[in-house]
Protein backbone atom coordinates (compact mmCIF):
# COMPACT_ATOMS: atom_id res chain seq x y z
CA UNK A 1 0.00 0.00 0.00
CA UNK A 2 2.86 2.38 0.85
CA UNK A 3 4.53 1.72 -2.51
CA UNK A 4 1.29 2.48 -4.33
CA UNK A 5 0.94 5.76 -2.42
CA UNK A 6 4.53 6.64 -3.24
CA UNK A 7 4.00 5.89 -6.93
CA UNK A 8 0.85 8.02 -6.99
CA UNK A 9 2.57 10.87 -5.18
CA UNK A 10 5.50 10.72 -7.60
CA UNK A 11 3.18 10.68 -10.60
CA UNK A 12 1.28 13.66 -9.23
CA UNK A 13 4.50 15.59 -8.59
CA UNK A 14 5.71 14.82 -12.11
CA UNK A 15 2.41 15.87 -13.64
CA UNK A 16 2.40 19.08 -11.63
CA UNK A 17 5.95 19.95 -12.70
CA UNK A 18 5.10 19.07 -16.30
CA UNK A 19 2.15 21.46 -16.20
CA UNK A 20 4.29 24.14 -14.58
CA UNK A 21 6.85 23.79 -17.35
CA UNK A 22 4.16 24.71 -19.89
CA UNK A 23 3.51 28.16 -18.43
CA UNK A 24 5.54 30.73 -20.37
CA UNK A 25 8.28 32.28 -18.23
CA UNK A 26 7.19 35.79 -19.14
CA UNK A 27 3.82 35.12 -17.48
CA UNK A 28 5.31 33.53 -14.37
CA UNK A 29 8.12 35.81 -13.18
CA UNK A 30 8.24 34.24 -9.70
CA UNK A 31 8.55 30.77 -11.30
CA UNK A 32 6.03 29.15 -8.97
CA UNK A 33 4.30 27.28 -11.78
CA UNK A 34 1.15 29.39 -11.62
CA UNK A 35 -0.08 32.80 -12.72
CA UNK A 36 -1.91 35.03 -10.27
CA UNK A 37 -4.05 38.02 -11.18
CA UNK A 38 -1.26 40.52 -10.50
CA UNK A 39 1.05 38.64 -12.89
CA UNK A 40 -1.69 38.46 -15.52
CA UNK A 41 -2.38 42.18 -15.21
CA UNK A 42 1.34 43.01 -15.40
CA UNK A 43 1.68 41.01 -18.62
CA UNK A 44 -1.52 42.55 -20.00
CA UNK A 45 -0.34 46.05 -19.13
CA UNK A 46 2.95 45.47 -20.94
CA UNK A 47 1.06 44.21 -23.98
CA UNK A 48 -1.31 47.19 -23.83
CA UNK A 49 1.70 49.54 -23.93
CA UNK A 50 3.22 47.63 -26.85
CA UNK A 51 -0.03 47.71 -28.85
CA UNK A 52 -0.60 51.42 -28.09
CA UNK A 53 1.81 52.54 -30.80
CA UNK A 54 0.30 56.04 -31.02
CA UNK A 55 0.65 56.47 -27.22
CA UNK A 56 -2.89 57.82 -26.80
CA UNK A 57 -3.57 55.58 -23.81
CA UNK A 58 -6.32 53.70 -25.63
CA UNK A 59 -6.66 50.78 -28.01
CA UNK A 60 -9.19 50.50 -30.81
CA UNK A 61 -10.30 47.19 -32.25
CA UNK A 62 -7.73 47.38 -35.04
CA UNK A 63 -4.87 47.92 -32.56
CA UNK A 64 -6.00 44.84 -30.64
CA UNK A 65 -5.17 42.72 -33.69
CA UNK A 66 -7.93 40.14 -33.21
CA UNK A 67 -7.44 39.63 -29.47
CA UNK A 68 -11.11 40.50 -28.84
CA UNK A 69 -14.11 39.81 -31.04
CA UNK A 70 -16.33 42.75 -32.01
CA UNK A 71 -18.93 41.56 -29.50
CA UNK A 72 -16.38 41.22 -26.68
CA UNK A 73 -14.89 44.60 -27.58
CA UNK A 74 -18.31 46.26 -27.44
CA UNK A 75 -18.96 44.67 -24.03
CA UNK A 76 -15.61 45.94 -22.74
CA UNK A 77 -16.28 49.50 -23.93
CA UNK A 78 -18.83 50.85 -21.42
CA UNK A 79 -18.56 54.47 -22.61
CA UNK A 80 -19.04 53.34 -26.25
CA UNK A 81 -16.19 55.53 -27.52
CA UNK A 82 -14.85 52.66 -29.67
CA UNK A 83 -11.63 52.47 -27.67
CA UNK A 84 -10.46 50.68 -24.55
CA UNK A 85 -8.49 52.45 -21.87
CA UNK A 86 -5.91 50.52 -19.87
CA UNK A 87 -8.46 50.13 -17.04
CA UNK A 88 -11.12 48.82 -19.43
CA UNK A 89 -8.62 46.39 -20.94
CA UNK A 90 -7.50 45.17 -17.52
CA UNK A 91 -11.14 44.68 -16.51
CA UNK A 92 -11.50 42.23 -19.40
CA UNK A 93 -8.29 40.51 -18.30
CA UNK A 94 -9.68 40.13 -14.79
CA UNK A 95 -12.98 38.72 -16.08
CA UNK A 96 -11.16 36.20 -18.24
CA UNK A 97 -8.77 35.31 -15.42
CA UNK A 98 -11.71 34.60 -13.11
CA UNK A 99 -13.43 32.51 -15.78
CA UNK A 100 -10.27 30.40 -16.21
CA UNK A 101 -9.74 30.02 -12.44
CA UNK A 102 -12.09 27.07 -12.18
CA UNK A 103 -10.83 25.86 -8.81
CA UNK A 104 -11.16 29.33 -7.29
CA UNK A 105 -7.70 29.33 -5.72
CA UNK A 106 -6.66 32.70 -7.17
CA UNK A 107 -4.01 31.24 -9.45
CA UNK A 108 -3.96 29.57 -12.84
CA UNK A 109 -1.93 26.45 -13.42
CA UNK A 110 -1.04 25.20 -16.90
CA UNK A 111 -4.19 23.09 -17.11
CA UNK A 112 -6.41 26.11 -16.40
CA UNK A 113 -4.33 28.31 -18.70
CA UNK A 114 -4.76 25.82 -21.53
CA UNK A 115 -8.53 25.55 -21.09
CA UNK A 116 -10.85 27.40 -23.48
CA UNK A 117 -11.18 30.25 -20.97
CA UNK A 118 -7.42 30.28 -20.30
CA UNK A 119 -6.64 30.49 -24.00
CA UNK A 120 -9.00 33.47 -24.29
CA UNK A 121 -7.05 35.10 -21.45
CA UNK A 122 -3.66 34.32 -23.04
CA UNK A 123 -4.67 36.32 -26.12
CA UNK A 124 -4.76 39.40 -23.88
CA UNK A 125 -1.41 38.69 -22.24
CA UNK A 126 1.01 38.05 -25.08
Amino acid sequence: MKIRSLVLASALAFATSAYAAKIPEALDPDKDGTIDLAEAKAAAGALFDKLDKDHEGTLDIKELQGRLSKVDFAGADPDKDKTLTRDEYLAVVEQRFNAANTDGDGTLDAKELNSKEGKALKKLLK
